[in-house]
């Protein structure tokens, strides 16, 4: 029985619009299912994320991408330990015109929900719908992954992130902070195109320390977040409220599967993985999850439809397979940063100036974060 819909994507996010504007230029018809919003989330929406080349291009693919001043160019970023070693990237130093783009994720939905209004191929819905294909984009708790059975076996890190946004003294200079100290890890990241000087933060810190900063007023978190940043931009002010998530590492056991009728599921984004923010590297994974995904739809041979089970499992093989690599990484990045015992602390600080001068090693590791390798 033909189905009404080539793809269903479940999630309306930054993947699942993503996806759903790629496989409408595959002629593909898509059924893409939106959440009933809450109201007021979006004004109080302080994610900024962090994409890196690879998810530039393939969002100005699809006429996604904002303007200069929500997408600030990162020129360098510069990450320093309390011990007092400190490594630094640079956009000149690598001949790249940004390290990476700090993203304000309110804008980048607008324009790509406004994109998804004009793709024919694309139906809005409240509910999923029958369809050959369906992608699971609804990130980590997702209901439908739990549906199709699928295990999310998740290691807790037993810290909170802390997102807020400030107004800094000082202009950035298109300069991206994070400061390692006492087993927590601050990012400040600029917003508001070359001149601005407001930031994105983001502090992971211990889980009972967040309930802490969380349930102080605005003065007083301000004042700890001043010292945490040791005055690098002058005196800082809150211009939002604050949101905050428990971190974990999690990989789904199966990112593809069957469904009855000969249809078939796959899973993309938050749904299928989840690492710590401190390379800022998840939303650039998920969207190399949809990019692979509309490749090897693209790809396939003119016999097998959209829900071929081998057909999925190339795309499962190779995401999860470089996702294991991330994660495994990740997850000792995190253990070394926020272990304070004296040994490893020196270990850090040693590691660090030895990275910092390691030229190509250092080049190569660049080069990856920003989706060129």
């Amino acid at each position: 029985m033909t189905q009404a819909f080539d793809v269903c994507i479940r999630g309306a996010g930054i993947i699942g619009q993503t996806l759903a504007l790629l496989l409408a230029r595959e002629r593909l018809r898509v059924a893409l299912v939106v959440p009933t919003e809450v109201p007021g989330a979006a004004a109080t929406d302080v994610r900024a994320y962090a994409l890196n080349a690879a998810s530039r291009a393939l969002i100005e693919s699809v006429r996604g991408w904002p303007p200069a001043q929500q997408a600030t160019a990162v020129r360098t970023m510069r990450i320093q330990n309390a011990g007092g070693a400190q490594v630094e990237f640079s956009a000149d130093a690598l001949a790249v015109p940004a390290l990476t783009w700090i993203v304000d994720v309110p804008a980048l939905e607008g324009l790509l929900s406004q994109a998804v209004g004009f793709q024919s191929l694309i139906e809005r819905v409240v509910e999923p719908q029958s369809a050959t294909l369906t992608v699971v984009c609804e990130g980590k708790a997702s209901e439908s992954r739990a549906e199709f059975g699928v295990d999310f076996p998740a290691k807790p890190y037993w810290q909170t992130a802390i997102a807020t946004r400030i107004a800094c003294e000082r202009p950035h200079g298109q300069v991206a902070w994070q400061w390692i100290a006492g087993g927590e890890i601050l990012a400040f990241l600029p917003l508001e195109g070359e001149q601005g000087n407001s930031m994105a933060v983001v502090w992971s810190v211990s889980t009972e320390r967040a309930s802490s900063l969380l349930a102080q007023d605005a003065p007083t978190f301000t004042q700890q977040l001043q010292a945490a940043s040791h005055d690098a931009l002058g005196s800082i002010s809150l211009t939002s409220g604050r949101s905050a998530w428990p971190l974990l590492s999690a990989q789904a056991e199966r990112w593809v599967g069957q469904l009855p009728g000969g249809a078939a599921w796959a899973l993309a984004g938050d749904a299928a993985h989840a690492m710590h923010p401190l390379a800022g590297q998840g939303l650039n994974l998920g969207l190399a999850d949809v990019a692979e995904l509309v490749r090897v739809l693209h790809q396939r041979e003119y016999w097998r439809s959209v829900a071929d089970q081998k057909l999925l499992r190339r795309y499962e093989r190779a995401r999860a397979g470089a996702l294991l690599v991330m994660g495994t990484a990740m997850d000792g990045l995190q253990q070394m940063l926020t272990r304070e015992d004296a040994p490893v602390q020196a270990l850090r600080s040693w590691g660090m100036r030895g990275f910092d001068s390691s030229g190509p090693i250092k080049r190569w590791v660049a080069q990856r974060a920003m989706g060129l390798v």
